[in-house]
């Protein structure tokens, strides 16, 4: 039986990371993603969102130490090749979503996977992609 794959925006990761109401949904996923269960995936380019959210919040160091804490979860980062680039860019085209959120898109279309998310952003494209609302 084929795993269901899920793909992980910023801002179930910081839900996650803040204990907000929606971080108990990414904990328990999480969990099934360390029993192999599931996959998780994450995009390098809301990785690097992560990063300049908390540096902003709270400066460099505390954004390294939680893409450190990130990296040591069970998901899967994956890096920006010319197709997803090209997937994303196409997906900012048509739909009124931000660029990095695009790249949630474009990799969920690709994996035929699920994003998790709480930003009402995404509504837009549920369309097109499956959604697991955490709020």
């Amino acid at each position: 039986m084929k795993k269901k794959n899920y793909i992980i925006d910023s801002f179930a990761m910081l839900a996650f990371f803040q204990n907000e109401k929606g971080g108990v949904t990414v904990k328990n996923i999480l969990l099934e993603a360390s029993q192999r269960k599931v996959n998780v995936y994450m995009s390098a380019i809301n990785l690097g969102e992560i990063y300049y959210i908390a540096a902003r919040r709270l400066g460099n160091e505390a954004a390294k130490a939680l893409v450190k804490d990130v990296l040591r979860l069970p998901i899967h980062v994956v890096d920006p090749d010319m197709d997803r680039v090209l997937a994303a860019a196409r997906l900012k085209a048509k739909f009124a979503i931000a660029y990095a959120d695009t790249f949630v898109v474009a990799l969920a279309q690709e994996l035929k996977g699920t994003v998790i998310t709480g930003d009402p952003e995404f509504s837009c494209v549920e369309e097109i992609v499956k959604i697991l609302w955490i709020r």
